[in-house]
């Protein structure tokens, strides 16, 4: 696997803390800060990939107005 290296300035108490998850798990600092990324990067294509698809249903009016959303909120504090 071809590898890049990626300079970030972050706090200090967050280099403090990835210091610490590297001592307890005994990993490398680059592997932990790797990991962390993957997963955020995962979740940001998720997240960009439903705001696409929520825009869709919006471009093929699928919607519910205001007033139906009001009042189902209201009919959830009367079941309650």
């Amino acid at each position: 696997m071809n590898t890049r290296v990626v300079t970030a300035h972050i706090p200090n108490e967050l280099a403090e803390q990835i210091d610490q998850l590297a001592e307890r798990l005994d990993r490398p600092k680059g592997w932990i800060v790797k990991q962390a990324l993957i997963s955020w990067v995962e979740l940001e294509t998720k997240r960009h990939q439903l705001t696409l698809e929520g825009l869709a249903d919006v471009d093929a009016g699928r919607l519910v107005d205001h007033a139906s959303v009001d009042a189902w909120t209201k009919n959830l504090d009367q079941s309650v």
